[in-house]
């Protein structure tokens, strides 16, 4: 289990990040994961820290780790597909998201991002859908309301000009 040491180390880590000291906190991960190996928290947080180092394969790396010992983690499944979506694989997002939406239905993370990498495939209306479920799920759900929004503002001016063009 989880020691008061490797609390400590990941609460340092935490505050490195924070205050972007990536690399402190890349240190502070791989000493807690050298005491403990399968330490999920370690791992998916290691690999956002990687994520947002612009450090993709690595990330993923991390979160595929985790998902071996963990297959249903949601938090290593959501950065995964986040990380794909960052380096433009937005399939590979859409798959990690479906597996987490298969593990939990009400993940309104899990479908306001697949709404966000449908976007970026050109699916509009898909991705205006599941930006509206993750409304219905959360409300307040800031993410999925600006995107929503936005992506309904995208699709009319593209029926617009289609209008115009026909």
């Amino acid at each position: 289990m989880v020691s008061n040491k490797t609390d400590s180390m990941l609460a340092e880590a935490f505050d490195c990040v924070d205050d972007g000291n990536f690399d402190d906190a890349l240190k502070l991960y791989d000493l807690t994961l050298k005491q403990e190996p399968n330490n999920i928290q370690a791992l998916v947080d290691k690999g956002a820290t990687l994520q947002n180092m612009g450090q993709y394969k690595l990330a993923i790396h991390s979160y595929n780790k985790a998902l071996l010992i963990a297959p249903e983690n949601l938090d290593a499944l959501l950065n995964k597909g986040a990380t794909l979506h960052s380096n433009q694989k937005y399939q590979k997002a859409i798959d990690c998201y479906d597996v987490a939406l298969k593990i939990d239905q009400k993940c309104a993370m899990a479908l306001a991002y697949k709404g966000l990498s449908l976007g970026e495939m050109g699916k509009l209306e898909d991705a205006i859908k599941h930006f509206k479920k993750a409304l219905s799920i959360d409300k307040q759900y800031e993410l999925a309301s600006i995107s929503k929004d936005t992506a309904q503002k995208l699709l009319k001016s593209i029926q617009e000009k289609e209008s115009k063009i026909l």
